[in-house]
């Protein structure tokens, strides 16, 4: 399930960064008259070229380069720590001192519990950050190879 929510996470991220690598798109433009054939020929050999080059396919669904973060323990909660605080405090001071610790307990097992949730979500935002990263690096080695062989094949990039 974690690792469902993460790939989920991740194809958000690169849905939104697609916008912007849509309109970074590579515009060709045919310097010697190549004909549509041609240009559809030459096409298909620089994808391919270009793929081979730097082990890119922008025809493909991204993919994770490495597992997502895995998940904490759980540390105790705020009923774990009531019970806790309930626990040494009625050992220290009868039914009274169970109340005190029980409120205590809680409070302090409610802000592990939060601590550690902050902790998982900021690495999850990490992860998800790094792997847009990635695949926007590995488009522009793509965009680069493919590039040089269509200007290799007398077209205009841009």
């Amino acid at each position: 399930m974690t690792v469902l929510r993460s790939l989920t996470g991740l194809a958000a991220v690169l849905l939104l960064n697609s916008v912007a690598w849509s309109q970074s798109e590579l515009m060709i433009y045919p310097n010697d008259g190549q004909d549509q054939e041609q240009q559809d020929k030459d096409n298909f050999e620089c994808y391919s070229w270009a793929k081979g080059q730097s082990g890119f396919d922008p025809m493909s669904p991204p993919m994770a380069t490495e597992q997502p973060p895995q998940q904490e323990f759980r540390q105790d909660g705020v009923a774990r720590g009531a019970l806790r605080g309930a626990a040494i405090g009625g050992i220290i001071d009868g039914s009274d001192g169970a109340k005190t610790g029980a409120a205590a307990g809680g409070a302090l097992g409610g802000m592990r519990r939060a601590d550690q949730h902050h902790r998982e979500a900021l690495q999850q935002q990490q992860w998800e950050q790094q792997q847009a990263q990635q695949y926007q690096q590995n488009r522009n080695n793509y965009n680069r190879a493919y590039a040089a062989c269509m200007e290799g094949r007398d077209y205009t990039v841009r």
